[in-house]
């Protein structure tokens, strides 16, 4: 991901004026990195490395999720329509 699309997100996805590290910054980082992999793997599926680096952000996302849903279930319910995340 390159330098303007990070900043992009984060000043989209940011609560305050200095926010880098919220929950809604990190998830919204983890779900444009899973959608560059999901696209990698579509070209090279037999790659099992990135594969099993998906797996991983997939999971690391769905603990950040989990946390502002037991936390904040307003903050989560606006973040997975922002994001469209759930159906």
């Amino acid at each position: 991901m390159d330098k303007e699309r990070k900043t992009e997100i984060i000043n989209q996805f940011k609560l305050k004026e200095a926010d880098t590290g919220s929950t809604e910054v990190q998830v919204a980082l983890l779900t444009e990195k899973i959608s560059r992999l999901t696209g990698h793997l579509k070209l090279y599926s037999q790659d099992r490395h990135s594969r099993h680096a998906l797996q991983g952000i997939i999971g690391k996302q769905r603990r950040f999720l989990s946390y502002l849903k037991r936390t904040d279930p307003e903050r989560y319910y606006s973040l997975i329509a922002r994001l469209g995340l759930r159906k």
